[in-house]
């Protein structure tokens, strides 16, 4: 049946000759591969997860979802509609975003409406990543502006709130490279850089706190008392009291006051490994009402007589690179499922650490981690090669590596800090080494890794880690007086898989194998010659790489996450082999 409201606008645009206008829609583009979670992305489920497992309140509203966007205009469009639309949190550069074009200054434009029930509250709007320079306009107000693309920051937007839908809108500036920390990010395919990603790329979402409330707890543990230290942040003076739960059992209390350190301590304390990743929740109460739910993990990491020492034992680093790269997201996996699946293949190799490289993850990225049993090594995000940092670039790196530091120093998977890697856009190596050191007490620092490589600046002997990179290797470096030796890179080799390349006539790698057979083979020699450098004092290692990346084709799995390049089965008995000669 056709109804009359119909029939009657037909024949009005009939009569008066006008067409109606097409409003802009989201359309996918067509990635240069595809991964088995391409598909499932759509406007209804980009990223639907609580983005901040260490801080978790049950109210929040995801912003995620397609926006208006805009490239170029000198102002900020408000109050107009703009020509694109683009599926936030995918980065402009990436098919998921339903741009797919590189771009340098641009504008996200959207409504939402904020709950009847959340108008008693302050309402904060929270973006967990934008590269790089970003200004946040509300209702034609500014509430924030933030440089840097890696660390999450927060607006109060209350008195900016008005009746009905508000008007959220970004402009985003990303010069990519303009002395900047960007790691990897490039042109697409150039050698062993990739595709950059600007702009939004990680979820933007908004929750109601009361007046007075918590903004972080931080928690530090000692494993020979058995206690963990905590630190709220953000109601200095309040008091609060908190309880760390076994699976639901509270097992322990605690009072104290926001922003002092607090103890809490552990009857017969269950430490964290990777070999039982065993976490307590946690639950922060202040007097004043405002309740966060939280969870952390009992474990140390020392250098002691050259050797890494985990829990107080030698315990052998061994994993792979992990760029973090998606050719259909780039900076941002598809979907949640997808962020762990990389992890879980960590896992399924026998490996118990993960260097992510010069890129840093979203919150819940880590939090897999912590779940699954996983040591990190962050690097923090390098600025240009062969390119002098200025003093304002110098100050802006540090500054942002501080904040990243602070963000993540919770997170009981994360146990080493890599400020530098191979000298690119590096500066005052030991002094930074001993001002991460100083930031944090509870973790190691890498000053620079590869320090025998490329454009490093001679060893400073800062920093608890010797660290030189070894192509193809395994190598050892030469013995030190104070700081344990590690290979940061070696292995890189490739294989190409037809039909799962990103460029078929680009691809290449440290060493090319045939097929994989050979590349598994190849595998275990390198592994076998790597036990024997353990055996030599060697305490951590970190093999090239996880999965083919653009050009780079030296994973264990392609790009596309869809075909194991060599035997699982046999490689994890390697690593199992080169872990055990530690004992």
């Amino acid at each position: 049946m056709v109804r009359p409201a119909v029939v009657l606008a037909v024949l009005l645009f009939g009569l008066s000759g006008v067409t109606p206008v097409a409003q802009p829609q989201w359309h996918r583009q067509t990635p240069p591969l595809s991964t088995p979670w391409t598909d499932a992305v759509s406007p209804t489920n980009a990223l639907p997860e609580y983005p901040r497992p260490q801080l978790t309140r049950d109210e929040w509203q995801n912003l995620n979802g397609v926006w208006e966007f805009e490239t170029g205009t000198p102002g900020p469009p408000f109050g107009r509609q703009l020509p694109e639309r683009i599926l936030v949190p995918y980065p402009v550069e990436s098919a998921l975003s339903g741009i797919m074009r590189h771009e340098t200054r641009m504008w996200y434009r959207r409504t939402f409406d904020v709950p009847e029930s959340w108008r008693s509250q302050r309402i904060l709007l929270h973006f967990q990543a934008v590269d790089h320079d970003t200004a946040v306009y509300v209702n034609g107000r500014e509430v924030t502006h933030h440089t840097g693309g890696y660390d999450s920051f927060t607006a109060d937007i209350t008195d900016t709130l008005t009746t009905g839908p508000q008007e959220l809108v970004v402009g985003v500036t990303d010069a990519t490279g303009n002395g900047q920390p960007l790691g990897k990010q490039r042109a697409p395919g150039a050698g062993v850089f990739y595709t950059a990603s600007s702009g939004i790329w990680q979820t933007v979402w908004l929750e109601p706190v009361a007046p007075v409330h918590i903004t972080r707890v931080d928690t530090t543990s000692n494993t020979t008392t058995g206690e963990a230290t905590l630190t709220v942040q953000g109601a200095d003076g309040t008091p609060f009291r908190a309880t760390a739960s076994d699976h639901g059992h509270v097992v322990a209390r605690a009072e104290g006051t926001a922003g002092h350190p607090t103890t809490i301590t552990l009857p017969h304390p269950h430490l964290w490994s990777p070999g039982d990743p065993f976490l307590y929740d946690l639950r922060v109460t202040l007097s004043t009402g405002d309740t966060v739910g939280s969870y952390f993990g009992l474990r140390s990491i020392t250098v002691e007589n050259h050797r890494i020492l985990f829990n107080g034992k030698r315990f052998v680093q061994l994993g792979p690179l992990d760029q973090g790269f998606w050719p259909d997201g780039l900076y941002t996996a598809p979907t949640d499922a997808a962020l762990e699946f990389d992890l879980q293949q960590e896992k399924a190799l026998g490996f118990t650490m993960v260097r992510k490289h010069l890129k840093v993850e979203p919150d819940r990225w880590y939090y897999h981690a912590d779940r699954l049993g996983l040591l990190v090594w962050q690097d923090m995000p390098a600025m240009t090669e062969n390119v002098t940092p200025t003093p304002q670039a110098r100050a802006n790196f540090e500054a942002e590596l501080h904040r990243v530091i602070d963000q993540h120093r919770s997170f009981p998977s994360i146990v080493t800090w890599v400020p530098f890697n191979e000298g690119w856009g590096d500066f005052d190596v030991a002094r930074v080494a001993d001002e991460v050191a100083a930031w944090d007490t509870t973790r190691l620092v890498d000053a620079e890794s590869g320090v025998n490589c490329c454009r490093s600046q001679p060893d400073t002997g800062h920093g608890d880690l010797l660290d030189d990179h070894t192509y193809p290797g395994p190598g050892t470096p030469p013995p030190d007086l104070l700081r344990a030796t590690v290979d940061g890179e070696y292995g890189g080799l490739g294989l190409k898989v037809h039909g799962h390349e990103f460029d078929p006539s680009g691809s290449f790698a440290y060493e090319l194998e045939p097929d994989s057979a050979t590349l598994t083979r190849r595998y275990v020699e390198h592994q076998h010659q790597l036990a024997t450098e353990v055996r030599r004092g060697l305490s951590a290692a970190v093999y090239t790489q996880l999965t083919d990346v653009e050009k780079e084709v030296n994973g264990f799995l392609t790009y596309d996450r869809r075909v194991r390049k060599l035997d699982f089965a046999v490689a994890r008995r390697a690593n199992l082999a080169v872990r055990s000669a530690a004992t």
